[in-house]
């Protein structure tokens, strides 16, 4: 078995993680008090237990409330490159040697920053961050439009400007149920026309008619969860049979950005042993690991891989497959990830 320092030593690529989700509770305890945002827990160690309380709660409610707090202190240029720095130290030192973090620059406008200095602010505090982290790491933005709002293409202009600055794609993200992938299908198309990447967040509240519109209406890259395509194979313990678009998913390699411990509070798995990935990993979809919203589920790339090798037995050639996996499927450059790839993540699996 190994250990946690090595566990947290072996090169891990990240290409699901929200820069909101991600904050050290005593950042925004600070943050708060420079803007005069109130919170419930005025405590880091406190407010940092009621983030994972609330977002445990199986209250929609409480669990949305918990952004309110994060996006609120995040909505100066400062604020915001502190955060974007922190994260990427954060990951640095969680062995994370590449990550996609994603957030709505729409959400940071309150007080008065315009979408492109949201942009500018995130790519200082990446650029800061990975020069002063512990360890070597590259880090991306993905732009997110919130799909029950109306600035998809203007999100997805702002990405295909900001593709040579930092940016490497577009999602969007918010509640599945009502809000189809397709109501932002201009977008999704005018994306395809500039030859830019885009993931979408599908198949995690809602089933398969959301993973089916991604990408055979809006033609996503990667699905953002996806773990509903679990709803499309029928297994009975030995032999598996794979729906028409399981089968499609799978043949396409189409990689799934799967967050365990966040689709526990999102209700999507009843535990980690149950959790669709081990049967996905065991027939060989492109599975990634990832974090989704690290303070909200009180995690890490660590742990998640932690969890799954206790509930399923992984060890490290499954970490290496599932790190090779994310690799592939990011969006930076072929030979930039073939890099990664070739002098970062085989020679350390190798080593040990």
């Amino acid at each position: 078995m190994i250990s946690a320092e090595g566990l947290r030593a072996a090169p891990k690529v990240l290409l699901h993680d929200h820069l909101d989700g991600g904050l050290r509770p005593g950042t925004v305890v600070e943050l708060a008090g420079e803007v005069g945002h109130a919170l419930p827990r005025t405590d880091a160690d406190e407010l940092g237990f009621w983030f994972v309380e609330s977002a445990d709660s199986g209250s929609l409610e409480r669990y949305l409330e918990t952004f309110d707090h994060t996006v609120g202190v995040m909505q100066t240029a400062e604020a915001i490159k502190r955060v974007a720095s922190e994260c990427v130290q954060d990951l640095a030192a969680d062995g994370v040697v590449y990550a996609e973090v994603r957030y709505a620059p729409e959400q940071h406008l309150n007080r008065g920053l315009s979408l492109e200095q949201v942009v500018d602010a995130v790519r200082d505090g990446f650029e800061h961050g990975m020069a002063v982290a512990e360890r070597p790491i590259v880090a991306r933005q993905l732009l997110t439009a919130m799909r029950h709002k109306a600035r998809s293409m203007e999100i997805a202009e702002l990405a295909v400007g900001y593709r040579d600055g930092g940016v490497v794609g577009f999602d969007i993200a918010g509640a599945e149920a009502g809000f189809p992938p397709t109501r932002h299908l201009d977008a999704f198309e005018y994306l395809q026309r500039e030859n830019a990447h885009f993931t979408i967040h599908a198949g995690e509240a809602f089933g398969l008619p959301s993973i089916w519109q991604a990408i055979q209406w809006c033609g996503a890259d990667r699905l953002g969860h996806g773990v509903r395509i679990i709803d499309d194979i029928t297994y009975d313990g030995e032999q598996a049979e794979l729906g028409r678009l399981a089968a499609y998913v799978r043949d396409r390699r189409i990689p799934l950005e799967m967050c365990p411990s966040s689709n526990l509070q999102t209700g999507a798995a009843a535990s980690i042993a149950e959790h669709p990935i081990g049967l996905l990993t065991k027939l060989r979809f492109r599975v990634t690991v990832n974090t989704d919203n690290r303070l909200m589920s009180g995690t890490s790339m660590s742990r998640e891989l932690a969890l799954l090798a206790d509930a399923f037995g992984y060890g490290l050639d499954d970490f290496r497959w599932f790190a090779i996996n994310a690799m592939k499927s990011a969006f930076i450059p072929f030979d930039e990830r073939l890099k990664l790839i070739d002098e970062v993540i085989k020679p350390w699996y190798a080593s040990h």
